[in-house]
């Protein structure tokens, strides 16, 4: 049995159970496997879970039964399949269906002949599976053909149009570049990247941030640069927030929304570690994982508290001189690096953006006059963006907008908000 294919198959079946976040599966069982092809393995998980509503949709035209009465073990396998037949053109089609039958003689026994059954199927009748009709019906068509949810085809198309809808579903769909954040305490980009390209990385610097880097390799987190600090995986997007903050060494930051502390880290490294941040979340654990990245990273300007950041704290009102309020949202532009956002039922975007709006409200307080304050969101729903900001300035005319920037998955980046105000 093929290991790689048997880690891709655990992985998926974690995510499919289990809810698991499918980067925290990759690394969990790519660990424990030790697969010889990791790039493989990552390539035909992302790929499965960036298609899945297509690969249903085919596998459903192949049961007579439907796909909905299809177990969970078996329903992974034949995706798994079916993916290989579908775009892995460096997959001959006999590997993939017997591999993946060997794998079901394994996992789901008496259900081989079955799943061999099905894959076959597909090679035999693909050319007259046909997809909805885009004009007849656009929002079916682009969320099957793209692999999302309904309602968020919807929502895109009524905010953004059908040309730049389908454009964001394009690259949504594409496995982001992972990014990397230079500590700018301990180098900068060029150095890093020779660093990192004689450890045997591909690197490329990126010309969004000056600490910003490309990088492509396996065991990045194993490297000896990142053990003595001299970086943290970041997207280029979540970095640019902390840039726009713009604090200075001495400055006093508050970050309402700490975790998991990337920004709160990123901004101490910008302040080269000279001044005080406060760095606030609700859940305890998640605050130790800061305590824990901040050592890593020689900083230790950091003090931590656990808090809901709907509720504001009295002794801290008008005290820094610049607060991130990085919020709670619907996550819709890192689909691209966590797919099953793709596949979320409708959530309560009211009671979201109501706790967005408690967070900024609480947030304010804490700036000084002539402070900033800076809004950010990974998503580009603009109830969450553009529109939060809209009703913030309506009951805070002591605080103007100073940078606005909406970036887009097609940008090459997380879909990303970030929007600075300043106080006075």
């Amino acid at each position: 049995m093929d290991l790689n294919r048997k880690t891709a198959y655990e992985i998926l079946l974690d995510v499919e159970k289990n809810d698991a976040y499918s980067n925290f599966a990759i690394n969990h069982f790519v660990k424990k496997n030790e697969p010889d092809k990791e790039a493989f393995v990552r390539e035909l998980v992302y790929g499965v879970l960036e298609n899945k509503i297509l690969l249903d949709y085919y596998l459903d035209a192949l049961i007579p039964s439907g796909v909905k009465k299809v177990k969970k073990q078996e329903l992974t396998l034949l995706r798994m399949g079916l993916y290989q037949l579908v775009y892995m053109d460096s997959v001959p089609a006999y590997a993939a269906v017997n591999e993946t039958v060997n794998l079901a003689r394994r996992f789901v026994r008496g259900k081989d002949k079955f799943i061999n059954g099905v894959l076959r199927g597909y090679l035999k009748n693909k050319e007259i599976i046909s997809l909805p009709d885009s004009e007849k019906d656009p929002v079916k068509y682009l969320s099957i053909a793209y692999s999302v949810n309904a309602w968020i085809v919807k929502l895109w198309l009524d905010t953004y149009g059908r040309t730049q809808t389908e454009e964001i579903l394009k690259a949504v769909n594409k496995t982001p570049k992972l990014s990397v954040r230079v500590n700018l305490i301990k180098t900068d980009a060029e150095t890093l990247a020779g660093e990192l390209q004689s450890e045997g990385f591909c690197v490329e610097i990126s010309g969004k941030t000056d600490r910003g880097l490309f990088v492509s390799g396996s065991r990045l987190l194993e490297s000896n640069a990142y053990k003595q600090g001299l970086f943290s995986v970041q997207d280029i997007a979540s970095v640019m927030a902390s840039d726009i903050l713009d604090a200075k060494p001495g400055d006093t930051v508050i970050d309402v929304c700490a975790a998991p502390g990337g920004k709160t880290i990123a901004t101490a490294e910008r302040m080269k570690n000279q001044g005080r941040i406060l760095a606030m979340d609700f859940y305890e654990h998640k605050l130790v994982l800061i305590e824990e990245q901040a050592r890593r990273c020689g900083i230790d300007i950091i003090e931590t508290k656990c808090h809901d950041s709907t509720e504001g704290i009295s002794e801290f009102a008008g005290r820094a001189d610049r607060v991130l309020a990085d919020v709670p949202c619907s996550g819709l532009g890192v689909m691209g690096r966590k797919p099953e956002i793709k596949y979320r039922e409708n959530p309560d975007l009211e009671e979201l953006t109501q706790k967005q709006a408690k967070i900024l409200e609480q947030a304010s307080h804490y700036v000084k006059s002539g402070g900033t304050l800076v809004y950010s969101t990974c998503t580009i729903n603009r109830n969450e963006n553009e529109r939060q900001i809209e009703n913030f300035l309506k009951k805070h005319a002591d605080f103007r907008v100073d940078r606005k920037l909406q970036l887009l998955p097609t940008e090459g980046t997380d879909g990303f908000f970030i929007c600075r105000m300043i106080r006075g």
